[in-house]
């Protein structure tokens, strides 16, 4: 369903005149909103999604008898780049504003980590430790002064108290209690944690909330990692070390002020005896060493394990060395991670930003919570003879948090250059579909600026990919020697990228300068390899190698018409793991096989190409041609997956230099 296409220019809207996409989308969100509804809006890179999502939500947010309070605006992204795009955005439309329409205010808000000096592993920093309170008053409210001044991005605000003893990060959160619009990170709504402590500071309540979720796409994996802990066979070791020197801290303090032992000393004695009670148990030994015999015996493949059993033997461990009053067993474990969380070390020497306490407990938390919901996996894995055993948590359905969360919110808009299907995502993160409109939108750029080439020659398909792997070479060759510019080759794993890469690398790229994505590549690395494809896109140009769903193939933008030609190569669909077949198990029992497959591996792996082609065309006027080498997509089940689009074949390399050839001889 569609709203009214009003002519008039909507007052929040930052730009003179809205492209048609736009204003559709505009009145699309508008009529969702109003209703307390969602919009899922599958919109291309390029139509000015972020412009047309405030201008909807700022619109109802200020209308009459929405609220007795004027609701909040929570622009929720996982791109630090995104935030300066809404800040400015927010600048355009505070510079039009009708007379007797009051001026947005924004905050613009990072991770703790990120906005302070130094933080430990409770989360609390010391920014403010060599001031007053009242001198920590007066700071603290001239840079509320300063962020409310107009709308302020991170960098500015950090840049303000570069030589001052306040907290930038404590400060805007308070800031957030008189502004309009709220920047942040997905975790600051979907992670339980974070959700709690930030919301109520900032004066935020859920149900006087409209959230924009910007690059949606991603958030169903986000809300997964939200939930996902990790701990090896040797975290009670280290966590008892932890233990130790904490007892040995407080017993020299206690010792030197001369008091009696505190409560606080004899829970952290009664802790150090329970984590040596598991640590010789043999009910976990035991636990353990058959769970690296299975290991051994599928060749390193990973088991899913039972969370339940886990906790009983756990339990059983404790159980010896208890309090009174603590017999029944999830309460047992309950007062153990109570203790685990409250154990303080002296950091300063380690990288680590939480202690093994802290780790231990906050994976015993999660499996305690969760422990009878078929969504949650527990996964054991131990992949070569050097590697401790590990157990990891995994959440399967992001709608047990999602769903919770549309539910109280005022509505919300969700936007991705791919999301698509948006009836998927409803289904994904749990979102009310008779309160949903799905709608997609075209970007009214020109098709012929960027045909899709597809291959019907070749596949990254197991059991055919050696065979074809000359071939693809080839095609990949042939794009290379006939792009004007830039050329970008995104391979499906970095397995394969190395070997591409080392293929052109060794024949000198054909005259392009060479550039590659690493594994843990920094954003200014990244940021880099940017920068020099707009430098040699006039020259003879790059061969830039990445990953599909990696930072070069979907967390970066190429302005300028940096990139000239995508090459995609075969579909990332996930490799086979006990994750991976606990995720289509839980699917097909909550909705069908079909949906199952299409859910958990296939669409994923479309979508991430899509992103992948979505890269070189921001404006109008900007050209590139995508050549996807997998036949694969040529089939009814995957093409279906696709998005409607213009769609050329190629059945050889030379098919496709004819065809790249003839795409730059267009003036």
């Amino acid at each position: 369903m569609t709203g009214e296409r009003p002519d008039e220019v909507n007052p929040f809207f930052a730009h003179e005149t809205p492209r048609e996409s736009q204003r559709m989308m505009i009145a699309d969100g508008i009529e969702s909103l109003k209703n307390g509804g969602f919009l899922l809006a599958a919109a291309p890179t390029g139509i000015g999604k972020t412009a047309a999502a405030l201008a909807s939500s700022l619109t109802i947010a200020n209308s009459t008898g929405v609220s007795s309070e004027i609701p909040k605006i929570m622009f929720l992204t996982g791109r630090q780049s995104q935030h300066r795009i809404v800040v400015d955005t927010i600048r355009e439309i505070n510079k039009s504003l009708p007379v007797g329409l009051s001026k947005v205010r924004l905050v613009d808000i990072i991770g703790r980590r990120s906005m302070c000096k130094n933080v430990d592993s409770k989360g609390r920093c010391d920014c403010e430790k060599r001031v007053t309170e009242s001198e920590r008053r007066f700071l603290r409210s001239g840079l509320e002064e300063f962020i409310h001044s107009g709308p302020m991005h991170v960098d500015q605000i950090l840049k303000k108290v570069e030589n001052q003893d306040i907290c930038a990060w404590a400060t805007a959160r308070e800031a957030a209690r008189s502004t309009n619009v709220i920047v942040c990170d997905y975790n600051h709504i979907f992670v339980e944690g974070v959700r709690d402590s930030s919301l109520p500071v900032m004066g935020l309540e859920l149900k006087n909330t409209i959230i924009i979720v910007d690059e949606a796409h991603n958030l169903p994996d986000r809300i997964r990692k939200g939930l996902e802990r990790t701990v090896d066979s040797q975290v009670f070791k280290w966590a008892l070390e932890n233990i130790v020197e904490y007892k040995e801290n407080l017993e020299k303090t206690e010792t030197e002020l001369d008091i009696p032992e505190s409560n606080k000393l004899r829970e952290v004695k009664s802790l150090e005896n329970q984590i040596k009670s598991i640590m010789e148990d043999s009910g976990i030994a035991n636990w353990f060493e058959e769970k690296k015999y299975e290991n051994d015996r599928t060749k390193g493949e990973d088991i899913r394990v039972d969370t339940r059993e886990f906790l009983e033997i756990i339990s059983n461990a404790i159980g010896e060395v208890l309090d009174s009053g603590t017999q029944e067993e999830m309460p047992r474990i309950r007062m153990m991670i109570n203790r685990l969380m409250n154990v303080e070390i002296d950091e300063e020497d380690s990288d680590d930003e939480k202690n093994d306490c802290t780790r231990l407990a906050e994976f015993l938390d999660v499996c305690i919570r969760y422990q009878n919901n078929p969504a949650l996996a527990l996964v054991f894995s131990k992949k070569d003879i050097n590697q401790d055993p590990r157990i990891t948590s995994h959440l399967l359905d992001p709608s047990v948090v999602g769903e919770s969360i549309f539910e109280q919110c005022l509505g919300s808009i969700l936007m991705s250059g791919t999301l698509f299907p948006p009836e998927m995502y409803l289904d994904i993160l749990g979102i009310p579909m008779s309160r949903s409109n799905c709608i997609e939108y075209s970007s009214g750029f020109p098709p012929e600026n960027r045909p899709v080439l597809i291959a019907r020659d070749v596949t990254t398909k197991f059991a055919e990919r050696e065979q074809c792997m000359e071939s693809i070479l080839e095609h990949i060759g042939s794009v290379i020697n006939h792009t004007k510019g830039n050329v970008a080759i995104f391979a499906p794993s970095y397995s394969m990228l190395n070997r591409i890469h080392d293929h052109f690398e060794g024949s000198w790229g054909h005259g392009k300068t060479i550039l590659k994505e690493e594994q843990g590549m920094r954003k200014k690395e990244l940021l880099r390899i940017v920068d020099r494809l707009r430098e040699l896109k006039d020259m003879r140009g790059a061969a830039l190698f990445g990953v599909l769903s990696g930072k070069l193939s979907e967390g970066v933008d190429y302005p300028d018409n940096s990139l000239n030609s995508v090459v995609c190569v075969g579909l990332p669909l996930p490799p086979p793991s006990a994750k991976q077949d606990a995720l289509v198990e839980y699917y097909s029992k909550k909705f069908d096989r079909s949906r199952a497959w299409k859910y958990a591996s296939l669409q994923p792996a479309v979508n991430s190409v899509l992103q992948a082609l979505g890269r070189p065309i921001r404006k109008k006027e900007d050209r590139a041609i995508v050549v996807l080498l997998e036949k694969r997509l040529l089939d009814r089940r995957e093409s279906d997956c696709l998005p409607e689009m213009q769609k050329l074949q190629t059945s050889s390399s030379e098919r496709t230099a004819e065809r790249v050839k003839a795409f730059f001889e267009i003036s």
